[in-house]
């Protein structure tokens, strides 16, 4: 469209694309490499070689490609600091967080090795510590606690009508349940991971993941906190459970354990000072003090010496036994109760563990693979599952110490797993009278950092009011309803807030800013100039279903053209026309027939007659002198009038035998066959009276009262319409019919309507949908809205002054 050409007072430097013209050029260049027939890339699919057999082992392992390049010069020493590190927090952590997922410490710290090893030669993140994790840890307990209550394990004392609960056989079956749901979820995320499902990670926004795990940390305080008190109490679930704890807690208040309280306390105190040490001191030292694994040391050795289990009845760990447990299948009997409890797992762990791996990986300069991070997640907790784990995923405060002590790679997760194996093989013993309450302050305190997300409030109440939304929903939601429904119904929410804003975008109009081949909105940028004759109409979300009225609707009101009105009056002026040339032809028969008959007459008969007899039968029956109106005639009646001023009085109806007679008043020229459009268009709904009308001049009264005015425009000065679908990645078939009937209502008012910027995929969509026919063509798509402009500019032969001077600018800077 257009090579290289001049028009009034601008000049193209370069071809204007259309979609035409870019065919045009597609067709000269061979592009059978680049677009293969089907059958040839079914077969490269299936071919197998050497090159291609190695990317996908080392994509399936990535151990096999890091690991033959690592230094142990360059990154030995400061892996080997950092695992022992995280391995110190491993102890802990797995032995308290034990406590939340309702199972014996020692399978905390069973999950603190197994899936560390499995994520070692499958994980792409080289500073996440997979391990236990207290979200995580809680919805673990809440199915646990759902399945395996203690109610179901009473049995009678010997002699007695007393119960107690079989802690044995509890456990047991407790340790199974968790088994079996770490096992289904693991299967899951390698499932979903094959299946390059790894983007599911990105519904979960940042808002709802933060404020997922902060509605967790309640859960988790909620929990421990009959252990810090001393109290046994039941652990419900399902909807509003955190509600009906709370109540039981308080009610049992009074019967709280004094010593078991005071060992909390005097653990909560030291924990927290070491913390606040820890951190005010952390850039002078080399490693973070292991301030947990300090605690539970001196909590055991005090319990040891001073027998705190036998003399004031408090709570210790209890056996651990020494060794690794023999791996067992897990009890494919459970899947069934335990679906939607492993599909949250394994979502919320996936979430959390990405986020942490992306972080990370920016901030180092690496890449983590979203589906192998999901594929190496499930493998950890599917092999873990067989060796009685439960569900994993990275923790947020030992990835912190993996990566600020130095950690550079996954041998440094393989170096914590081996002082977590040491402990097992030699140390649990001596853990076994460690106090409860102890771990349950450890808990307690890590918590801290969740906590203080509650600041999030604060920060998105002044960034962004949708995400505030959000975020409190999801705490709400999660609070309420617990752990696996509340992510449920915050990512349906979160989705529904998505839905709302592509269905509620913001529309502009563009204008073009000097000098540049850009177009900005006209509202916010003040150096950009409106285009003379040319609405450039944008909306910042795609075309779909959704919002296809309401983009129709921001046209029509941005454009300032209402259509219907303005079709129904084009349509009025053309049927008034069409009467007026049937009037002129009727009248044109009439004249050629009385010229005929007098021609005749003349011929039949000669007769002299004097001017002052012709002159008096001109005057009407009773005027005078002074009355010089003209008589036409009968034959002559459908066309007088009389100039009154600079309103001109028309008939618009033949007069008839009553001597009746509709009028209609013009301001214009005085002549009425000059009255312009513009014209009638300034009159007022005074200024059109019809006398005598008949009921079938009511509707062309009333469509007389429509002028151009009260459309918005005097006249029709927008002659194009360009739609830039630069930000539309898709278009459905409610979209093509929307914009196919903008197409010809447009046109319908002579406003020719292009298109700018689509992508191919929105071409080929049109193309399948039929949009394009004769009347539309791919002539009406353009490469960009610069190229729009200029065709349009040059198909109408007219531009202003000041786009000229714009255009002119433009073309000389590049020359």
């Amino acid at each position: 469209m257009g090579m290289g050409r001049k028009a009034r007072g601008y000049r193209v430097e370069r071809d204007v694309l259309d979609e035409q013209r870019l065919e045009e050029l597609a067709q000269r260049m061979d592009y059978s490499d680049t677009h293969p027939s089907l059958t040839k890339q079914l077969k490269e699919s299936f071919r197998c070689t050497v090159p291609r057999l190695k990317r996908c082992v080392v994509g399936c392992l990535p151990v096999l490609y890091w690991l033959p390049r690592y230094s142990i010069w360059d990154y030995g020493m400061p892996d080997l600091i950092s695992g022992i590190s995280v391995g110190i927090m491993h102890l802990p952590q797995g032995m308290a967080y034990a406590l939340l997922a309702s199972l014996p410490p020692v399978f905390g710290l069973y999950t603190s090795l197994y899936p560390a090893l499995v994520y070692f030669f499958f994980g792409t993140s080289r500073h996440i510590s997979i391990g236990t994790f207290a979200v995580l840890s809680i919805m673990v307990g809440s199915v646990t606690e759902r399945l395996a209550p203690d109610r179901n394990f009473l049995v009678m004392l010997n002699g007695t009508n007393l119960t107690e609960v079989n802690i044995t056989a509890r456990d047991s079956y407790r340790v199974q349940v968790a088994a079996a749901t770490t096992v289904l979820g693991g299967l899951i995320q390698v499932v979903l991971g094959l299946v390059k499902f790894g983007f599911v990670g990105t519904y979960l926004s940042e808002p709802l993941v933060r404020a997922y795990t902060t509605a967790a940390a309640a859960h988790a305080v909620v929990a421990v906190i009959a252990q810090l008190f001393g109290l046994s109490t039941t652990r419900f679930s399902g909807p509003l459970s955190l509600v009906y704890t709370l109540v039981e807690v308080c009610s049992k208040l009074p019967q709280t354990h004094l010593p078991t309280l005071v060992v909390s306390g005097v653990s909560m105190v030291f924990l927290i000072a070491a913390k606040e040490i820890n951190s005010a001191i952390s850039a002078k030292l080399p490693v973070p003090i292991p301030v947990e694994l300090i605690t539970i040391v001196a909590a055991t050795v005090i319990s040891s010496y001073t027998h705190l289990n036998d003399n004031y009845t408090i709570s210790v760990v209890g056996e651990i036994p020494s060794g690794l447990a023999a791996p067992r299948l897990p009890d494919a009997s459970l899947f069934e109760e335990v679906m939607g409890d492993a599909f949250a797992l394994a979502i919320v762990g996936y979430a959390i563990s990405i986020s942490l791996g992306k972080t990370f990986a920016l901030k180092h300069g690496y890449k983590v693979d979203s589906n192998q991070e999901l594929v190496a997640l499930g493998l950890s907790n599917a092999v873990g599952g067989f060796f009685q784990c439960y569900a994993v995923c990275s923790s947020m405060s030992r990835s912190l110490i993996q990566e600020s002590t130095g950690g550079k790679t996954q041998m440094a997760g393989m170096a914590s797993a081996v002082i977590v194996l040491v402990t097992v093989l030699k140390l649990g013993p001596l853990f076994q009278e460690l106090p409860k309450a102890v771990l349950a302050a450890i808990v307690f305190v890590n918590l801290k950092g969740m906590f203080k997300q509650y600041y999030d409030i604060i920060t998105l109440w002044r960034s962004s009011k949708v995400d505030l939304v959000v975020w409190l929903v999801t705490w709400v939601s999660t609070l309420l309803f617990n752990l696996d429904m509340g992510l449920g119904a915050s990512i349906t929410f979160a989705v529904l807030t998505v839905i709302f804003r592509t269905q509620l975008p913001k529309y502009s109009v563009l204008g073009h800013v000097p000098g540049t081949e850009l177009y900005l909105d006209m509202e916010t940028h003040r150096e950009v100039r409106e285009v003379p004759g040319i609405t450039i109409f944008h909306s910042s979300a795609t075309v779909y279903f959704a919002n296809a009225d309401l983009y129709l609707e921001a046209l029509k009101g941005k454009s300032g053209l209402d259509i219907s009105k303005m079709i129904i009056y084009k349509r009025r002026q053309e049927a008034k026309q069409r009467r007026r040339d049937k009037r002129a032809e009727r009248r044109a028969k009439r004249e050629a027939k009385r010229q005929k008959h007098a021609l005749r007459a003349a011929e039949q008969k000669t007769e002299v007659f004097s001017v002052e007899e012709a002159a008096g039968q001109w005057k009407e029956p009773g005027g005078g002198d002074g009355d010089r109106e003209e008589s036409l005639g009968d034959d002559q009646r459908g066309w007088c009038g009389r100039e009154n001023g600079t309103v001109f009085v028309m008939p618009t109806t033949p007069r008839t035998p009553d001597d009746q007679c509709s009028w209609e008043y013009l301001k214009g020229s005085k002549d009425p066959d000059c009255a312009t459009l513009g014209a009638v268009s300034e009159l007022q709904d005074g200024d059109t009276t019809t006398l005598g009308s008949s009921s079938e001049d009511t509707l062309s009264r009333e469509l007389d009262k429509v002028s151009m005015g009260s459309l918005g425009k005097w006249t029709w000065d927008i002659h194009s319409i360009i739609l830039d679908l630069s930000t539309a990645n898709f278009i459905d078939t409610v979209a093509i019919k929307t914009m196919r009937n903008i197409f010809h209502d447009f046109g319908e008012i002579d406003v020719t309507v292009y298109m700018a910027g689509c992508q191919m995929s929105v071409v080929e969509q049109l193309e399948l949908g039929g949009f394009f026919s004769e009347s539309i063509t791919k002539g009406r798509l353009f490469a960009t809205v610069h190229d729009a402009v200029l065709h349009c500019l040059g198909h109408q032969g007219t531009s202003t002054p000041s786009y000229e001077y714009s255009l002119e600018m433009q073309c000389s800077t590049k020359l």
